[in-house]
């Protein structure tokens, strides 16, 4: 039995590791003014964030539809006896409820997943199942492996401006930040299926995010270090070296690093970075 794995853009796994790991990739799609296109193609995070600084406005997302679903699920069932696939919390978009739609022309065939989570944090959930795929797993034992491990995912980032999260409306307690939003630059921590503001720190990026990472892995749960992501919106090489080397240094076997899609970014701004991995 061959089961294959796939989740929605909004996992921001580089092509390579999609390459690698034989993940598929469902867009969602980036609305530009009165353009409707699909996430990764012909519409990444710098296209966006030069329409918010020309036009004011952001850019909304929409989710996969139900047709995109059913074409994507067949195509990808033609060589293969099941699929698990991997959407961004349901709290968040309607992904999971569309998936979960066109699952249903499939009984016993296609598993979907709301990881509750979103970004690289679906990466990890979607990279565990492609490696059991490979050991034979099938998709039932694949589904219900996710369904436990998802609970144990640390999944957080710092933003280094707050105006994309306050005017989407996405993030509870964003806007009770209200004139601080200019100096803060808060840790944005996913749970439940949400996002809401953890600790808020001040001063340049390079510090706050400094911080963050040593805190975040010095007073949390004990973490599962053989993976790791370090996904960000665009920030200088420097930053990504040193959350690198914190990294090594906690003892993480395998540090990745990936560039937040356009739907994400969209809804994060520029300037972001979080760290993402399992807990223990």
């Amino acid at each position: 039995m061959r089961t294959r794995i796939s989740a929605d853009s909004t996992c921001d796994l580089t092509a390579a590791l999609c390459a690698e790991y034989d993940v598929a990739i469902t867009p969602l799609y980036v609305l530009m003014g009165d353009k409707a296109m699909k996430d990764g193609q012909g519409c990444g995070p710098e296209d966006i964030f030069e329409y918010t600084r020309k036009t004011g406005q952001l850019c909304s997302t929409a989710a996969v539809s139900i047709a995109d679903y059913q074409d994507f699920f067949a195509e990808r069932l033609r060589t293969a006896d099941q699929l698990v696939h991997f959407t961004i919390s349901a709290d968040m978009s309607a992904c999971f409820q569309n998936a979960q739609e066109a699952a249903r022309d499939w009984p016993g065939r296609v598993f979907v997943s709301d990881t509750r989570s979103l970004s690289t944090g679906i990466g990890l959930l979607a990279l565990a199942a492609a490696e059991a795929a490979r050991e034979g797993r099938s998709g039932e034992e694949i589904f219900a492996a996710a369904e436990v491990r998802k609970e144990k995912l640390n999944v957080s980032f710092v933003i280094d401006t707050l105006e994309y999260l306050h005017k989407g409306g996405r993030c509870s307690g964003v806007a009770a930040l209200g004139a601080n939003l200019l100096k803060l630059k808060p840790c944005i921590e996913v749970g439940g299926g949400v996002m809401t503001v953890g600790k808020k720190y001040r001063g340049c990026m390079e510090k706050c995010v400094e911080s963050y990472v040593r805190e975040r892995l010095d007073g949390n749960r004990p973490a599962d270090l053989r993976r790791v992501f370090i996904t960000d919106s665009g920030v200088p090489d420097s930053l990504v070296g040193t959350v690198t080397g914190l990294l090594r240094e906690a003892g993480f076997r395998q540090i990745l690093h990936t560039r937040a899609g356009g739907t994400i970014s969209s809804h994060c701004g520029p300037g972001t970075l979080g760290i993402l991995y399992f807990d223990e």
